[in-house]
């Protein structure tokens, strides 16, 4: 009969566009689509399916990433997987999908065969697009039902916006993600507007591999290290610098390596925070696991979409629910 382990096959790698229900606006640019890759698997006819974003910031593309993917022939399980493609969207597609056809074969959910309990219901973060200060406040404003809020910022200016969107949400809590725009010279006077702010947590002020200075200031708002933290790998590197660190599926190369690098974070003192790409509901799924471990989940992809998977992950009031098993795992 078989099991979680029988090796499977890559039956399909394919690109899609999903359209956003607005324009998403970071630092880097902006952007009007999420675009993604799907793996699908197959074994003992079951099949099983993943889904990830390339990031250009790392040196990825949807069609370079599409293209790996079509090159891994033969039987694939989970740890062949870390043979054949490094960490990155492309392994994150794939071992998600054989996670999800793992709990097909076993008639299991995913969280089982992880030996975790069953995830619980967590409050997301709701994304605000990098705007001028009065607009990220009119934003914040329009979204009185969601109470967890993460700004996206700039540099020059954030002092500004972040006391903008207080002002305008003294009831919600609040996050921030400068995604590496900010200098040395502004961490100090930023990180006390922040503080003044009530801000809960920044994450990645300066750029990867320029954060020296992190070492050398007094964080009076804890700082979480994404870009400059992929892996279990890089976290003895981050620990005089971070407080925090972003784990997302599509950095760590799947779901195998998040649960190795959450439980190393934690052992090692850092606090956690879950998220994801722009992408539907089936990216966002197999990070629900982790969210026992997270003291911030950010997985509001869906929520951004103008439209979803179906069936959807259940978002009410920025609650987010676990995967139905006929989404994934």
């Amino acid at each position: 009969m078989a099991g979680p382990d029988t090796p499977a096959q890559l039956i399909e790698a394919r690109a899609e566009a999903w359209p956003l229900a607005k324009p998403f606006v970071i630092a880097r640019g902006a952007k009007t689509e999420a675009h993604v890759i799907v793996a699908e698997v197959r074994a003992a006819g079951h099949k099983g399916i993943g889904e990830a974003v390339p990031y250009a910031r790392y040196g990825e593309t949807v069609d370079a990433s599409v293209a790996a993917l079509k090159g891994v022939t033969g039987p694939l399980t989970r740890a062949k997987l870390t043979e054949l493609l490094p960490p990155g969207a492309a392994r994150n597609a794939v071992d998600c999908a054989l996670w999800d056809l793992e709990a097909k074969l076993a008639h299991k959910r995913a969280w089982e065969l992880a030996g975790l309990p069953a995830p619980q219901p967590a409050m997301t973060c709701y994304t605000l697009s990098l705007g001028d200060p009065d607009q990220m406040a009119t934003d914040a404003r329009a979204v009185p039902h969601l109470k967890l809020l993460k700004l996206k910022l700039g540099g020059a200016g954030d002092d500004a916006r972040m006391a903008a969107v207080r002002a305008a949400r003294p009831d919600a809590r609040i996050v921030a993600d400068a995604n590496e725009a900010w200098h040395p010279d502004q961490l100090a006077a930023f990180l006390a507007a922040a503080k003044t702010a009530e801000v809960e947590l920044i994450e990645q002020p300066l750029p990867a591999g320029a954060d020296e200075a992190l070492a050398h200031i007094d964080r009076v708002v804890p700082v979480c290290a994404d870009e400059s933290a992929h892996t279990s790998a890089d976290l003895p590197g981050l620990a005089n610098r971070y407080d925090a660190v972003n784990i997302k599926l599509d950095k760590t190369g799947g779901l195998t390596e998040a649960l190795v690098m959450a439980k190393a974070a934690k052992a090692q003192g850092f606090r956690i925070m879950i998220g994801s790409m722009v992408a539907t509901s089936l990216a966002a799924a197999p990070a629900m696991l982790l969210a026992g471990y997270a003291d911030w989940v950010d997985l509001d992809g869906p929520l951004l979409l103008a439209r979803d998977r179906s069936p959807p992950l259940a978002i009410e009031d920025g609650w987010i629910s676990p995967p139905e098993p006929e989404l994934w795992g």
